[in-house]
């Protein structure tokens, strides 16, 4: 059976471990929780789990799992069981889906940018996109949602703090560092619109936001949001809605803001969140990964469709 835990006790929870005000005293639910909506437990075991994507043609999510170098991408079947869909994946992290419906991984140990035709059962083809070993190691992976808008990718340099970026492939297979100005960028996202990028910073702790021009590279960024709170659990990944909700993993849950970076709330979370992405039938499912666990809460708002036509099929 699924453990149901009510955001009221894990905000009690939070202030307790803390030892500062409650999150609820100070941060409320955002608006775009259903009402009476509890986190549910999915999914648990001793690993790390990141990287959540939902796939609209198999009506599943996929998440990536860690246990030291020890790396799989699994697939949600119901509650308590998941399929390995793909076992030895050198450390991909981040995922989202491509315009054309494939899954793309950011490969931590392996320094390459993946993409993956999502088949039922286990990746129908696989194709490496960017392979550099160069890079510190790629973390996240955004997709543009306009056609011809490419793919964005962070490679945080977490030991040093030295040589972190941001990378950009064109959709004509060209590779371009848009962005060096922080020291720990993880998570990315791009606006619904496709004229923003967003990334957090590990070290920092803020979320910065950076206008996207016309050749897919991006101008001066500004910090977009930074919220007033004592807890410092590092920014990692974050996904939007069909409003342009933004949803922030990390400093002490997932934070929704507006699109002009205006906090609408907090959701606190039990434990570390990493990442989280809308899935369900309806869209209106959102699911947190986090460390040993994965996480759903019902939402009165859908995520944002994915771009493109959708090309992965069912089987």
């Amino acid at each position: 059976m699924r453990s149901l835990f009510p955001l009221t006790i894990v905000g009690l929870l939070c202030g307790a471990i803390s030892g500062v005000a409650t999150a609820e005293e100070i941060h409320p639910l955002p608006p775009t929780v259903a009402v009476g909506a509890e986190l549910v437990e999915e999914y648990g075991d001793d690993r790390f789990f990141e990287g959540p994507t939902w796939d609209p043609q198999t009506q599943r999510l996929y998440f990536t799992a860690f246990r030291d170098k020890d790396t799989q991408i699994l697939r949600l079947d119901g509650p308590g069981k998941v399929h390995v869909w793909l076992d030895d994946t050198k450390g991909v992290n981040g995922t989202c889906l491509a315009r054309d419906g494939r899954l793309l991984g950011a490969q931590a140990f392996g320094n390459k940018l993946m993409s993956y035709q999502i088949a039922r059962e286990a990746p129908s083809d696989t194709k490496i996109l960017v392979d550099d070993p160069t890079l510190n190691q790629p973390n996240d992976v955004a997709a543009s949602p306009k056609k011809g808008g490419g793919i964005y990718y962070t490679d945080p340099d977490f030991n040093n703090r030295a040589t972190s970026a941001v990378y950009h492939l064109s959709t004509t297979g060209k590779v371009t560092q848009v962005l060096n100005d922080m020291p720990v960028p993880n998570g990315c996202l791009v606006s619904n619109d496709g004229k923003t990028l967003y990334v957090g910073d590990s070290h920092l702790k803020h979320w910065r936001a950076y206008p996207i021009q016309a050749d897919g590279l991006v101008g001066p960024g500004i910090v977009f949001f930074d919220p007033d709170t004592e807890r410092d659990d590092a920014p990692d990944g974050m996904t939007i809605d069909e409003r342009g909700n933004l949803y922030l993993s990390g400093r002490g849950g997932v934070w929704v803001c507006d699109k002009w970076g205006k906090s609408l709330g907090l959701i606190p979370v039990p434990e570390f969140c990493s990442n989280v992405t809308f899935g369900g039938e309806d869209g209106k499912t959102l699911y947190l990964t986090c460390a040993t666990k994965l996480y759903s809460l019902k939402m009165n708002t859908r995520g944002t469709k994915p771009a493109g036509k959708g090309k992965s099929k069912k089987h």
